[in-house]
């Protein structure tokens, strides 16, 4: 199985810069695996698209403000730090741009002092391990110096930063936001509730590895980066429940859905609990717990995309695609939705 069967023609005016007001409005693509018909709705339409005693899992993970501006100490070059993962209490494994210009022992200054940063170490992958001096809380800190992540095919200004965050973003930690979720609103959650569908949450936090393109000619040879996940005992054991009455398990986003898979034994049961996944769902996988999928729409020849071909079929998705590009949808993380059924 080649990379290049996971590409398809994408118009650079296609990929959205902004948000659309309010979250619901954005359009919503219904695809049945069943029959194969594609439909076409808009999100505040999807309490009429689910059942009463679905289950809809959510992720509530919160992006942080990771993003970080400073110089070289002693004055110099301008570094960028994109704080990807906390490795211990004041030491982080980042991104830096330019890498080439801080080497290992050197520090850099953000916000006059505030903070500081020194460089540990360069990984194998590229990324940077960063230890941080700082006075009070880190968390604080960040709140008022750093700036919200866009992914890098967002060019245009976000006036408003909690449009990158989820309504029910909690725990902080993600360094892209899980963008399925980005749709939902609290009226739209509240009449899922009334319809009678039961919303769970789960935890991942998000990593930059999503943006990263495959680098292989072969899907099987492409290794996934690692996230952190947490699946308490209630929610597991509410989700199982849900499986043995039959219900079923809507998962909102490849996050949700690589948890549940994660934490899934052989017969669809989760089992609780907390860690890392690298789990690299792509074609051929058998799904044990998730039976339906709300998504945005993927990169080219993204693990993102493999992952939703994997749940409903290449073919069919590839012919989902090319119609949302034909009709105009908007793609990727402010762009419109779709519902696998």
């Amino acid at each position: 199985m080649k990379v290049s069967d996971f590409d398809f023609h994408l118009p650079q005016e296609l990929i959205a810069q902004t948000p659309v007001e309010p979250r619901d409005a954005s359009r919503l693509m219904v695809v049945r695996r069943d029959t194969g018909e594609l439909e076409h709705r808009h999100f505040r339409d999807l309490a009429e698209l689910l059942h009463p005693g679905d289950v809809l899992v959510v992720n509530n993970t919160r992006v942080i403000p990771a993003r970080l501006i400073g110089e070289k100490a002693g004055g110099g070059a301008r570094i960028e730090t994109l704080l990807l993962k906390r490795r211990d209490r004041d030491v982080w494994e980042a991104l830096v741009r330019p890498g080439k210009r801080w080497h290992v022992g050197q520090k850099v200054v953000f916000a006059e002092g505030i903070l500081v940063g020194e460089l540990l170490d360069v990984l194998a992958n590229g990324n940077r391990l960063v230890r941080f001096e700082y006075e009070g809380v880190f968390e604080e800190i960040l709140d008022r110096l750093g700036r919200m992540p866009l992914p890098p095919y967002i060019t245009a200004e976000l006036a408003d930063g909690g449009r990158y965050q989820t309504v029910y973003a909690k725990e902080s930690g993600s360094a892209a936001a899980p963008t399925a979720g980005l749709h939902f609103t609290p009226e739209l959650l509240q009449g899922l509730r009334q319809r009678g569908v039961e919303i769970l949450e789960i935890l991942l936090h998000v990593g930059l590895g999503t943006f990263r393109p495959v680098q292989v000619e072969n899907v099987r040879d492409h290794v996934m980066h690692s996230e952190y996940f947490s699946l308490d005992r209630e929610t597991a054991q509410r989700i199982n429940q849900a499986r043995k009455e039959q219900r079923r398990i809507i998962a909102v986003g490849t996050t949700v859905t690589r948890t549940l898979e994660s934490c899934a034994g052989e017969d669809g049961m989760l089992a609780a609990g907390d860690g890392w996944t690298d789990i690299f769902i792509y074609p051929g996988y058998r799904f044990k717990t998730v039976d339906a999928l709300i998504t945005n729409f993927h990169f080219p020849k993204s693990t993102l995309l493999m992952l939703v071909s994997a749940f409903a079929g290449r073919e069919l998705i590839l012919r989902a695609y090319e119609t949302a590009v034909g009709l105009g949808y908007r793609f990727y993380s402010f762009g419109d939705a779709m519902l696998i059924l």
